[in-house]
């Protein structure tokens, strides 16, 4: 009997089929630690752990406890820690089975099955990208040349400061300090970033056969793509830590590090882990980490000369002093206009990363599967976490996902017995305005983009898509394009309602007072045109609620109008999971689940900061584990969050919150205060 075969059918969900295969090949091995029997054991508990059968799994990790062989032995060891029932199965995605569920406390879901759309047999083919994510060498080479001159520029500037009498030998030393500025960090971040990995995250770096006994097939893909693009093997690495991610760093293609989770085996089946090593390797092959590990040290070397001038531009003489503070303005607009370069770069990258694991593993529906799965992952670890993920936090920028768009897709992921529910969330990443908006601040392209993106490749391959994104972009046609833009220009208007209220009244207070002895009026009106705009704005942000309509976490994410400043309101049910201010033990935010996902409920004191404290020390913690019906506003960023009213628990308990109170007096009394000086003064 094949062993590849039952590989196959354990990669592709087959559970019971590869059970069968793999139980009748190792029955017939003559050498039970040969290679290939090791592999089909390990493969094996694999399938009975996905199919429910953990004293089966737990067996089989026993015999193999005794191989001999001591990678075998330690990967058994680690798997029967993951097969206790107070533990997450650390090599395989979560699967629904009570028994293998966490303690209580953890409020562990598993998502429902989903029917996985195919993959070709061989990748390699070519697939069009179809203007998808702009050019990549153009975004490197421009933002490479860009900050290099701004860098130069910067040197230039306070060099030439310092030797005004010899401008010919400051041009010399700034040119030196430049280069040296540039080669230095190039070749030595790489090393830096191994001792704060190391540091941080207790990287452990591991040989492709461990990799290969987590998953088979990503290492066939390292092996294939380094020998077609004559590569060495990156130095493998994986950080103990559940939260999923894969991030790439280094300076040379031959000298890079590739780093992952042991969370992306906990949550990704085979095929999906190997598109995800993919992804990374198409990092390599571009340079496009090597790119990224300039750009981003370059962009701080902007703001440590902006931080540098002003600091010895204060003390220096007044001469001197105006010349450095004008050098450390200069370093700094070069610093804000580097970030928006290098955060452009950034998302460009994983577009054309994405586009060659595609390419690589004929396999795009895996990597769309992934990403889905990986933001599941992080939702589900950072239901559990005490403190924030410092692995997430950290590698924000190099990680393969944007952990702050997770919840939306995430949450869907829950529900996935239909995909078109988790296609709806990506409605307002490719149409709404805002999307478009919060994009420009973040290091990666928003989900629904990238699937869109890989869906396209998969229709190349003639594939049935895994979400389907036509019905989608169809559905997406249909949308009101007035409503969503006029709403997103009339939400940019009223971000800035206090200002446009100032200045309005500025010119108001000028043209009444007509230099007459009313100068009052010019301190009154402005004050005035503050108090309206402020309650303009607070109106707008939080409407009527009376009538606000029931819901879910999953029906409201999916709202293609939903904006970050309008306030929708709706009324919830489900349970206080926790806190939403993870590891802060007196945050007042609080977490709500309901049977479609996870959503942010953020309180707020009529008492202010001290009021929000109070409570979060004196009642957060009693009302979590409550079953609770809540009132709020629901907005969406990047992130969802519900503005919290009202929260009434089944013992009886009523928390009320008041985001209205402080703009209704902050407004009120801006205008009271200007009426009375226009009327005294």
């Amino acid at each position: 009997m094949s062993l590849q075969a039952g590989l196959e059918a354990l990669n592709q969900g087959r559970y019971q089929e590869a059970v069968q295969l793999l139980e009748q090949f190792s029955s017939s091995c003559p050498d039970l630690r040969s290679k290939e029997c090791l592999q089909a054991q390990m493969s094996l508990v694999k399938a009975y752990q996905a199919l429910g059968n953990i004293p089966k799994a737990i067996a089989v990790c026993q015999q193999l406890s005794a191989s001999g062989v001591p990678q075998v032995q330690n990967w058994a060891q680690q798997a029967l820690q993951s097969l206790t029932p107070t533990q997450i199965p650390t090599f395989i995605k979560p699967t629904p089975q009570p028994q293998a569920e966490p303690q209580p406390q953890s409020h562990y879901q598993a998502p429902s099955p989903v029917q996985k759309a195919g993959r070709v047999a061989v990748g390699g083919v070519r697939l069009a990208m179809a203007g998808v994510g702009g050019n990549l060498a153009l975004a490197s080479i421009v933002t490479i040349g860009l900050l290099f001159g701004m860098v130069f520029v910067l040197c230039l500037g306070i060099v030439l400061i310092q030797n005004s009498d010899t401008p010919g030998l400051g041009l010399t030393l700034a040119i030196v300090l430049t280069l040296i500025f540039n080669a230095a960090v190039f070749f030595l971040s790489p090393f830096l970033m191994d001792l704060t990995q190391n540091w941080l995250y207790q990287t452990r770096w591991v040989s492709l056969a461990e990799v290969e006994s987590k998953s088979p097939e990503t290492a066939r893909i390292i092996q294939q793509i380094c020998q077609q693009k004559k590569l060495k093997h990156p130095r493998l690495g994986i950080i103990d830590d559940q939260n999923p991610t894969a991030f790439t760093y280094g300076s040379l293609p031959n000298t890079a590090r590739l780093v992952v989770s042991e969370g992306l085996f906990t949550y990704l089946d085979d095929d999906e882990v190997a598109t995800v090593y993919a992804h990374e390797l198409g990092h390599i092959v571009h340079w496009d980490f090597a790119v990224m590990t300039v750009a981003s040290t370059l962009v701080q070397i902007c703001y440590l000369i902006y931080v540098f001038a002003n600091r010895i531009g204060r003390s220096a003489g007044d001469k001197l002093g105006d010349a450095l503070q004008s050098a450390g303005l200069v370093a700094y607009i070069f610093y804000l206009i580097g970030t928006y370069m290098v955060l452009y770069l950034s998302r460009t990258r994983e577009y054309f990363a994405d586009h060659f694991a595609a390419e690589s593993t004929g396999n795009p529906n895996g990597l769309s599967r992934a990403l889905v799965k990986i933001a599941y992952g992080i939702v589900e670890e950072g239901k559990r976490a005490k403190e924030p993920s410092r692995l997430i936090e950290g590698t924000r920028a190099l990680g393969i996902y944007d952990h702050k768009a997770a919840a939306t897709s995430g949450t869907a992921y829950r529900v996935a017995s239909d995909t078109s529910k988790i296609g709806r969330v990506f409605l307002w990443d490719m149409f709404n305005p805002w999307g478009w908006w919060m994009e420009l601040n973040s290091t990666h392209p928003l989900t629904g983009k990238r699937v869109r993106a890989l869906s396209t490749y998969a229709e190349q391959l003639g594939l049935e898509t895994e979400f389907d994104m036509g019905r989608i972009i169809g559905e997406g046609k249909t949308l009101d394009k007035r409503r969503l833009y006029s709403n997103f220009f009339m939400d940019i208007v009223l971000y800035g309602a206090e200002t446009i209220g100032v200045v309005a009244g500025l010119i108001i207070g000028i043209i009444l007072s007509g230099g007459t002895a009313k100068a009052g009026l010019l301190w009154a009106c402005p004050l005035i045109g503050f108090g309206i705009g402020v309650l303009v704005k607070t109106f707008v942000m939080y409407p009527d609620y009376k009538q606000a309509p029931q819901s879910d976490v999953l029906t409201l994410m999916s709202d293609p109008y939903a904006s970050p400043l309008r306030g929708q309101p709706a009324q919830l049910q489900g349970e206080l999971i926790g806190r939403g201010d993870a590891g802060y033990t007196f945050g007042s935010d609080l977490k709500l689940q309901d049977r479609t996902g996870m959503l942010f409920l953020r309180y707020a004191s009529r008492f202010g900061p001290i009021g929000n404290f109070l409570f979060g020390m004196k009642r957060v913690q009693s009302l979590i584990g409550m079953q609770v019906g809540a009132v709020g506003w629901f907005r969406r960023g990047v992130a969802p969050w519900m503005d919290l009213i009202q929260l009434d628990s089944q013992s009886g308990t009523t928390v009320k919150s008041y985001h209205r109170f402080w703009g209704f007096i902050l407004g009120g009394g801006a205008i009271a205060l200007g009426i009375v000086l226009g009327a005294i003064v």
